[in-house]
């Protein structure tokens, strides 16, 4: 049984580091850069050979609540679960993949790209759905518009998120969080330029506050 808190956690911080893990011992630096940053959450996608293991480490850090993405299957999800992750992500709204998480107490924040999409997961029982490729599908004003349509659906919107744009997501009272690979980009993870990632990880926190 996954441990209740991953949910007010992403609420709390509003903003989850999108992360392709490289080699799994990397993070261990990559964990301590982010709770320097002031972040709690991590978003470990399935991209990778790596992605479980890179999890089953993040797990062990203690800093964190370390979540799965890019969850596919519900043989991912029982991985993702059994090497740590507290949450999952999914790209799109899988039935198989939502029953396991509602069954096993697993909270799961499934993608949508349409408000129809939407309904369907509030339909589940779900209130937190992450809208993907955000940017593509017309930003923060597609946000507020279905926000105006949907008053208790929370949004991640993820996809082209950076910090350029992140005030006009986090202005908008339907996102629960953003999402993004910004703050912890493949190559400073690979390199070891955990500095630069716990600077982003300040900077977004900053102005997430100053909100």
């Amino acid at each position: 049984m996954v441990e209740p808190g991953a949910f007010d956690r992403i609420a709390q911080d509003r903003i989850v580091p999108v992360v392709i893990p490289g080699e799994p011992i990397q993070m261990e630096g990559l964990v301590e850069a982010l709770f320097l940053g002031g972040l709690g959450t991590i978003e470990i996608t399935l991209r990778s050979e790596t992605a479980i293991d890179a999890i089953s480490i993040a797990a062990k850090q203690n800093n964190l609540i370390v979540g799965a993405g890019t969850v596919l299957s519900v043989e991912q999800a029982e991985n993702a679960v059994g090497a740590g992750a507290r949450f999952l992500v999914s790209p799109g709204f899988d039935p198989a993949v939502v029953g396991w998480a509602k069954r096993n107490d697993v909270p799961i924040i499934p993608g949508i790209a349409t408000v129809s999409e939407a309904m369907r997961a509030i339909g589940s029982g779900l209130h937190f759905v992450k809208l993907f490729p955000a940017e593509q599908l017309g930003g923060a004003k597609t946000v507020q518009a279905m926000g105006a349509v949907l008053p208790d659906l929370k949004i991640m919107p993820t996809g082209g998120v950076t910090l350029k744009n992140l005030t006009d997501y986090l202005s908008v009272p339907a996102v629960g969080a953003v999402g993004g690979t910004w703050i912890a980009p493949a190559d400073d993870i690979v390199n070891g330029h955990f500095a630069k990632i716990t600077e982003r990880a300040k900077a977004a926190v900053a102005l997430s506050l100053s909100l």
